[in-house]
């Protein structure tokens, strides 16, 4: 599944071509995907001039005057700009026609994607609740520490929780959490501060790193002009069960946190 680093690899590649471009029209071939497409945003979103695109979490937000589209690349997704004349495959499920000539073309073999709407000054039901954004400044180990105290839960499904903090996903846990020398399994309230310092630093540090090498290639994933991600080839621990560790030469291990597969150092990490 694309992760944080994914996506705003896919925001970055096909913001220069919305922003300030008009959506003249919707091409909807598959209206249903994780939810049925919206009525709303098939009605309101054409003829809407694009203002801004971000991302929130694992969504990117489209914003017009009318309100925001919400795209999520579900497990396969994966979003493309196109020549209009471009013509559509088996999975590309919709297009936004833009004024320019160019179209914004969703993909998706296994439909679990979305696009959804979000009215103008409201927040969606999706992104009420979420935690903070890991590369923000409200987001360090003195905010990790603070909400890990009496919590029993290991420390990799601490952080993948999206309330404690968005975006930070399986394989960059788990990459984040070798670089700090921590255990998956050590309690998040048992966690000192320094180490939560340390591991704080290490997620903005790998998901930095992960969008300038353009996220990591895992199945599906293309980032908007076709290009695979390279971070996969830098990989630490995530999938390198029974291969030396990199730092010791202890073979990785593998186990199972929240029907995730959890990949660490029996040496590097305590």
């Amino acid at each position: 599944m694309p992760e944080l680093p994914e996506v705003e690899t896919t925001r970055r590649g096909i913001a220069p071509h919305l922003v300030g471009r008009r959506v003249l029209a919707l091409d909807i071939r598959q209206p249903r995907l994780r939810w049925p497409i919206p009525a709303t945003l098939r009605r309101l979103l054409p003829g809407q001039r694009i203002e801004n695109v971000e991302r929130r979490a694992k969504y990117i937000l489209a914003h017009t005057a009318a309100g925001s589209a919400l795209l999520h690349l579900g497990m396969s997704g994966s979003l493309r700009i196109l020549d209009a004349g471009t013509p559509p495959a088996a999975h590309d499920h919709f297009d936004w026609r833009l004024d320019s000539g160019r179209i914004l073309r969703f993909t998706d073999p296994r439909r679990f994607g979305s696009l959804l709407w979000q009215k103008p000054g409201s927040v969606h039901p999706l992104l009420a609740g979420l935690g903070p954004e890991p590369l923000d400044a409200a987001f360090d180990g003195a905010y990790l520490w603070k909400r890990s105290r009496g919590r029993k839960v290991g420390i990799k499904l601490f952080v993948m929780d999206q309330k404690i903090v968005v975006g930070v996903g399986n394989i960059y846990a788990a990459e984040a959490l070798f670089a700090a020398g921590i255990h998956p399994r050590r309690a998040a309230g048992a966690v000192s501060l320094p180490r939560y310092e340390r591991l704080a630093d290490e997620v903005k540090r790998i998901l930095a790193h992960a969008i300038t090498r353009g996220g990591t290639t895992l199945r599906d994933f293309l980032a908007p002009d076709g290009a695979p991600g390279y971070f996969e080839q830098e990989l630490f621990a995530y999938g390198r069960a029974g291969e030396p560790c990199k730092v010791c030469g202890t073979p990785i291990r593998a186990i199972v946190q929240g029907q995730r597969s959890t990949f660490y150092c029996p040496r590097c990490q305590r």
